[in-house]
């Protein structure tokens, strides 16, 4: 069975600073809501639905994107898995491109954005977060 994460680990944070700092990257989501948003008990936050939950992360978190010249490149629904293992499923897929490896971690830092992850972690039952960089040049207009 494949260990559920929804939070990056210390250990993770590290080799993402052990990338060039001005390198462009874009972080794969892979999102599997909650049936019911699973708050902690200090949280005050409505109950609602694991989707209801990640929206609240994603209204602030957006904000943050892009103050920090960031963007949502893509957002979709998964509709089936071709190859994965049948343990794993996922709800949504989601790449976001940051400037820079700088940039996502100055974003990481802000106390504004660290509030708002208690959405993000009442949401999510799984996730994976996955830095990637371009390996080929975008094909020209």
């Amino acid at each position: 069975m494949t260990e559920k994460t929804v939070n990056p680990t210390r250990e993770a944070l590290t080799l993402l600073r052990e990338l060039p700092p001005d390198q462009p990257v874009v972080m794969l989501n892979l999102l599997r809501y909650r049936e019911q948003a699973a708050y902690p008990a200090d949280a005050e936050a409505t109950p609602c639905s694991g989707r209801e939950a990640y929206k609240r992360y994603s209204r602030i978190a957006q904000k943050h994107v892009a103050a920090i010249g960031g963007e949502l490149a893509w957002l979709g629904s998964v509709q089936a898995h071709l190859i994965a293992p049948a343990q794993e499923r996922w709800d949504d897929v989601m790449l976001v491109r940051y400037p820079s490896v700088a940039a996502f971690l100055q974003m990481l830092a802000d106390p504004e954005y660290q509030a708002a992850t208690v959405h993000r972690t009442a949401a999510l039952e799984d996730s994976r977060l996955i830095a990637t960089s371009q390996l080929i040049p975008a094909a020209d207009g």
